[in-house]
């Protein structure tokens, strides 16, 4: 009674009605426990993908969330206020020789509209070890669906491995009788007998970019990105064999569980089984 009288006398004191008072802190009772149940849904999803970005995070979460009445603009600010936001770092590995003796093909895909999976394939290779073990992931991505048909973990530049890439892409085609187009930079890798022969042999045409431009090669780009940020950061892994294990496991995660913003939030998995979405292109910044 004796507090009751004294949260009333307070109330006053500062022009408060005491069921204002009251219903403010109901309020923020409730937000609070609204809050926490966004960041244990957040929690699990991030288990199996520990950088997944807030807008991914929205669609896949995009029920549940409307359920809780939160919007998208609520959702980044939750996880601001829990410091949850991912903040993206870049590095930077010089991975491609374009000085040397093999021919470099011409680019036939620069004014390409991408209308169906398997219409052209990117290829890029990126450092993803430390100066004590060094190691390369060679990747081979559908430039339509955004899924990753082959990679192998190296710990050298040497051809083999995006030749080891390249045959697990071609293993994994679900529409061999159309054609197909392989798209690279002009790495003495691509260029190489070994790699060419294998793009012959399959009928795969061969492009490769014309000049030092990251965009034109930006779809192979933005995949090595993802892996390298959202799933393997921070990790240190010093055996290729254990390397290659877990860069399998990131992968199907990716393919059949990562939505994309450029696919309309589908997984890489659910684009490359249909083709009447048309997809959102990589904008050139200036």
């Amino acid at each position: 009674m004796e507090q009751k009288e004294s949260l009333t006398s307070t109330c006053r004191l500062f022009g408060v009605n005491r069921q204002v008072y009251y219903r403010a802190k109901k309020t923020e009772a409730q937000r609070r426990d609204t809050a926490t149940q966004v960041i244990e849904k957040v929690q699990r999803i991030r288990l199996s993908m520990s950088e997944l970005g807030t807008r991914k995070l929205y669609s896949k979460l995009y029920s549940q969330l409307r359920e809780l009445g939160v919007g998208r603009d609520r959702l980044f600010a939750i996880l601001k206020a829990n410091r949850m936001l991912v903040v993206p770092k870049r590095s930077y590995q010089i991975t491609t020789n374009s000085h040397h003796r093999f021919r470099k093909h011409k680019n036939l895909i620069e004014h390409i509209s991408y209308g169906r999976p398997e219409q052209v394939w990117v290829s890029d290779i990126t450092y993803i070890g430390n100066r004590e073990n060094p190691m390369y992931l060679s990747l081979v991505t559908d430039a339509y669906s955004k899924k990753i048909m082959g990679f192998d973990v190296s710990n050298s530049l040497h051809s083999a491995g995006t030749g080891r890439a390249l045959k697990m892409a071609i293993k994994s085609r679900k529409y061999k009788n159309e054609s197909l187009i392989h798209h690279s930079d002009r790495g003495l890798q691509y260029c190489s007998d070994l790699y060419q022969n294998l793009l012959k042999k399959n009928k795969i045409k061969c492009s490769m970019t014309e000049k030092y431009d990251p965009y034109q090669n930006a779809i192979a780009e933005r995949v090595n990105g993802i892996l390298k940020q959202e799933f393997i950061k921070g990790v240190l892994v010093n055996d290729v064999e254990l390397m290659s294990k877990l860069i399998a496991q990131c992968i199907d995660i990716y393919n059949h569980m990562r939505p994309h913003y450029s696919c309309f939030m589908k997984t890489p998995e659910e684009m490359h089984k249909q083709r009447k979405i048309k997809i959102r292109t990589y904008k050139k910044k200036k």
